[in-house]
C-alpha cells in the first residue's frame, strides 16, 4: 500500500508552495525599493488558495494566481510604489505563515511516520 502525500498533507502543501511564491514577490519589491517606475505587487493568498481548491474539486478556475499591483499610500514622484514599511511587514508575516506551514507539515510526517512504525 502507498502513501498519497498529496492527501496525507492536506492544504499545507499548497500552502508552503504559495507562500514561498510570496516570498520571492516580496524579496523583488524590498530589491526594487529605489528602482524608479517600478511596481510594487503582491499575491492574495486565500483567493488562490480557494482556486486551487476549486481546481481539486473539479472546478473551472477564472484567476491565474498571478501577482497583483499594489496600490500605493503615498505615491513617489518617479512613480515608484514600493513603500518600505508596508513590504517589509508584509515579509516578515508572510515568513511567519510559512514558518507555521512547515510546523503543520512536520507534524503530519511524525504522525504518518508514527503510524507506519505501529506506535
Amino acid at each position: 500500500m502507498t502513501i498519497n502525500f498529496k492527501d496525507a498533507l492536506g492544504v499545507h502543501g499548497d500552502a508552503l508552495q504559495v507562500r514561498a511564491e510570496r516570498t520571492k514577490v516580496l524579496a523583488a519589491n524590498i530589491a526594487n525599493e529605489s528602482t524608479p517606475g517600478f511596481t510594487a505587487r503582491d499575491i492574495d493568498f486565500a483567493s488562490v488558495m480557494q482556486e486551487r481548491a476549486g481546481e481539486e474539486n473539479g472546478e473551472l478556475s477564472l484567476g491565474d494566481g498571478d501577482p497583483l499591483y499594489r496600490v500605493p499610500f503615498h505615491p513617489s514622484a518617479d512613480g515608484n510604489t514600493v513603500e518600505i514599511g508596508i513590504e517589509q511587514a508584509a515579509f516578515s508575516q508572510n515568513a511567519s505563515d510559512f514558518q507555521t506551514s512547515l510546523t503543520f507539515i512536520n507534524m503530519k510526517l511524525r504522525g504518518l511516520a508514527k503510524a507506519i512504525q505501529g506506535q
